[in-house]
């Protein structure tokens, strides 16, 4: 028959079993991205071999980088090159990272990877690296990159931590992730135990008053409070379309945004940002100014100044003002569609806009 033992829990000597343990070495990651907008190429265009525009100091890993980038090269081998690095500011240890850095379509995605991702330890012998020939000047000014003089350099970072050993529970038992979220799509795909229906656009929508009165302070009053509709099981809305409702109730149940408001389009988080306002959700109006301040173009940045000033959003409005401030912006913005609207709305903030445009000019002469 043979001697059949468990080789997981090795026999010794009068049937006793090993105690068995097990350990595992664990190296871990941290990955983010920054954005380094330029603006004014043409003017730093000529700045002189070695000298460079710099981003703002920001930090993956417990560490501070900056990008650097140079108009006309870092040195005379890269003639007829732009050169492009990651610059290392702490300078305390070495740092291991793996990075690319890339340029930025105008809709604001990669539109192709020119550059492959570099591994590099960085140390205070070795702060910076990157791509001395990052693009061809001779080809950056007809390429998609450069929009309204300006171009924008992607970093995706990822700093690796020292490794370390840790215990691995025997049998532990694995937990698996929350599916909250899921659940409450579900209860609101499903429409099971709704209690009121909403008609926006000649739509129909069913949901749950106890969910939607614990989000929104707004419904809380129209459903529970001396507001609430006396008896009435349909609610009509009006001034809102059925799309920007629907992306309105996925947020309440989820906390998150549909799949059809993450393609970055201006006139849906514009949209969005009003409904989250109708109903007093600071969160999903606060996600909205971010995703419109990051998407802020010539073409859209005077209607979603107009919503920022209407709707009381003070960080979307400085991102605006600031992007039609800055150097060669203020021409194309005024010949836009929607400038004429802006200026008819809200005349007082002219003025705010062309103080700093005058402290721009004032800092560039000085």
């Amino acid at each position: 028959m043979g001697d059949h033992r468990d080789s997981a829990f090795p026999a010794v000597a009068g049937g006793c079993r090993l105690p068995k343990t097990s350990s595992v070495s664990v190296t871990e990651s941290v990955t983010a991205v920054h954005d380094f907008k330029v603006t004014g190429y043409s003017l730093i265009e000529g700045l002189g071999i070695g000298r460079y525009v710099s981003s703002s100091t920001f930090t993956v890993g417990g560490v501070d980088w900056a990008v650097r980038f140079y108009p006309d090269g870092s040195t005379d081998t890269c003639l007829g090159n732009a050169s492009a690095f990651l610059y290392y500011c702490g300078r305390e240890k070495e740092v291991r990272t793996r990075f690319t850095l890339n340029l930025l379509g105008k809709d604001g995605k990669l539109s192709q990877v020119t550059n492959s991702y570099m591994k590099h330890t960085f140390s205070p012998a070795s702060d910076n690296w990157g791509f001395i020939k990052f693009a061809e000047k001779s080809k950056l000014q007809s390429s998609p990159f450069l929009h309204n003089d300006c171009l924008t350099i992607r970093c995706l970072l990822t700093v690796v931590r020292e490794s370390h050993t840790k215990d691995v529970e025997v049998n532990s038992v694995v937990v698996p992730p929350s599916n909250l979220h899921t659940d409450f799509e579900n209860m609101l795909h499903d429409g099971e135990g709704s209690d009121v229906t909403f008609s926006v656009g000649g739509q129909e929508f069913r949901a749950h008053r106890c969910v939607l009165s614990f989000r929104s302070p707004v419904f809380k009053a129209e459903l529970f409070g001396p507001m609430k509709e006396n008896g009435t099981q349909c609610i009509k809305i009006d001034d809102m379309e059925p799309e920007v409702f629907e992306a309105l109730l996925h947020f309440i149940y989820t906390d998150r945004l549909p799949d059809s408001c993450k393609d970055g389009k201006a006139a849906a988080m514009q949209h969005l940002l009003v409904a989250a306002d109708r109903y007093g959700m600071d969160r999903l109006r606060l996600i909205c100014e971010r995703q419109l301040s990051e998407t802020i173009d010539v073409e859209t940045v005077a209607t979603t100044l107009v919503l920022a000033e209407q709707h009381h959003c003070s960080q979307l409005r400085q991102a605006c003002i600031g992007f039609v401030a800055s150097p060669n912006m203020l021409g194309p913005v005024i010949e836009s569609d929607g400038f004429k609207h802006l200026v008819e709305s809200c005349p007082l903030i002219m003025k705010e806009i062309l103080s700093k445009v005058s402290h721009i000019w004032i800092d560039k002469s000085c």
